[in-house]
């Protein structure tokens, strides 16, 4: 290279334009489990104008114990499901319950589901938690009380039936999901 060359950084690169293809086999049928220990979160992931991702795909890592030494048929943890969206932008996961689990040695956390957001035209997976309506803990849990309390609400599924939950996620806008830093 010679002394009047100047290095001109890249491009980056986006995940897509076609992020599902390919990963399909990724994604498990919902998994034989008691009915009395799952519960089955519902909902769409939208971008600012509210349209929906139709090919966006979310992990969801239970906190917590869940049944003992379970694995799915490909060898994940019990409490970890993918879910991908359709060309309607909509999910569905069927998952075990989760359960409160301790921040530190001092202060306990609401059930919640870690999620993790992949799609097409993010340079990097997007973290967020999902929370249960209706929870006693939700008031105490030291993780949501750090979010400002007008932003708490995207972080919280609905119920929309006796183990069902509804819960959209909004990658920018007015309603942002809130997302953490990892």
């Amino acid at each position: 290279m010679s002394a009047e060359a100047k290095l001109i950084p890249s491009s980056s690169q986006t995940v897509g334009p076609f992020f599902g293809i390919g990963l399909e086999y990724l994604i498990e049928s919902a998994p034989e489990l008691d009915p009395a220990d799952t519960i089955v979160i519902r909902g769409r992931v939208l971008d600012r104008d509210g349209a929906p991702v139709p090919d966006a795909m979310l992990e969801f890592w239970s906190a917590g114990k869940t049944s003992a030494n379970a694995t799915s048929s490909q060898g994940f943890p019990g409490g970890f499901r993918r879910a991908a969206t359709d060309l309607d932008g909509t999910f569905s996961v069927v998952m075990r319950r989760a359960a409160a689990v301790a921040l530190d040695d001092e202060r306990m956390q609401a059930p919640h589901m870690l999620v993790l957001v992949f799609a097409r035209g993010l340079l990097r997976h997007l973290i967020s938690r999902v929370y249960f309506e209706d929870d006693p803990a939700l008031d105490a849990d030291p993780v949501l009380l750090s979010v400002p309390a007008e932003r708490r609400r995207t972080l919280i599924a609905g119920r929309d039936g006796e183990n069902s939950f509804r819960w959209d996620v909004v990658l920018q806008g007015d309603d942002e999901t809130v997302f953490f830093l990892w």
